[in-house]
């Protein structure tokens, strides 16, 4: 179900109509959530944010400040059903459709969504790909409840959750895991964020689609990335263990390694996704960087 078939109305009178989530088994758990994520990048326009450059190690690396990316009115408008079918598979979220609307209507088709909506994205990809138990994935409107949910599991062996947090560099990167950095608080390690565990904290999460140690680099998918849903391309390294690892880029940090706990695919899971396949670097459909 495309994320638009979840709500009803035009903008400035959007409604949800749908907002369970169906549990599937794990069988191809990793591949459902990697074709989910790239389908609504590719409708998205599949742009890519490099951030290679910023590497800590850069001796000419100069910190970029964070800025607001405004995006056209009419592709606010082209995607402002599917940003909203994010949102219907968060709970407790009836209230932010609802503000939303009156914002549209007092700034128009072209107004930025009052609330991030990067964990939204999340919650939606995980909703569709068969992660409907919140036991298996917790789904919220802020990306601290999962990653929260992903280190009492570390704490918990019994635990049923689809996801285990880690900090990064302890365990092999695989497609379908996520990285977790956290702004206020800035964490460095799942340790400091397991002390807060249950408070509020601005935090975001990307979904790894591929890791190419031979391009010391790692693709991630991830909503709301400038407003839009991006391709990131971040820096990797090998650390003293032998286990390719993010490094520090524009002075931020990856602080926790979602891992998924299924079955492992390809590291260049990305090129078999069912809507890489259907598109051809010869005929330039496919951003030149990935080609």
């Amino acid at each position: 179900m495309p994320p638009s078939a979840r709500v009803d109305g035009e903008i400035g009178d959007m409604v949800y109509l749908e907002r369970s989530c169906r549990a599937i088994g794990d069988t191809n758990l990793r591949e459902r959530i990697i074709n989910v994520a790239v389908q609504e990048w590719a409708f998205f326009g599949m742009s890519v944010l490099d951030l290679t450059q910023t590497r800590a190690s850069n001796l000419n690396f100069q910190p970029q400040p964070w800025r607001r990316t405004l995006i056209a009115a009419d592709d606010a408008a082209r995607v402002a059903d599917s940003i909203a079918g994010y949102w219907s598979s968060t709970p407790n979220s009836t209230w932010i459709l609802v503000r939303q609307n009156q914002s549209w209507e007092s700034s128009g088709v072209g107004s930025r969504w009052r609330n991030p909506w990067s964990a939204a994205f999340i919650s939606w990809v995980m909703c569709e790909s068969g992660l409907g138990e919140p036991s298996r994935f917790q789904r919220a409107i802020a990306h601290h409840s999962y990653i929260d949910q992903a280190i009492m599991a570390r704490d918990d062996g019994e635990s049923g959750s689809a996801y285990v947090a880690y900090n990064p560099g302890e365990k092999e990167m695989v497609p379908g895991d996520m990285l977790c950095r956290g702004s206020r608080p800035a964490y460095r390690r799942i340790e400091d964020r397991r002390s807060q565990l249950g408070q509020g904290a601005r935090s975001h999460c990307d979904i790894v689609v591929a890791v190419e140690q031979y391009n010391d680099r790692i693709l991630l998918i991830g909503g709301n990335v400038r407003s839009w849903i991006r391709l990131k391309m971040l820096p990797g390294r090998v650390n003293g263990e032998g286990i390719f690892e993010p490094e520090p880029y524009n002075n931020r940090q990856i602080f926790a390694h979602l891992q998924l706990q299924a079955a492992a695919v390809p590291s260049n899971a990305l090129n078999q996704a069912l809507t890489m396949r259907q598109l051809s670097c010869s005929n330039t459909e496919i951003p030149a960087t990935l080609c």
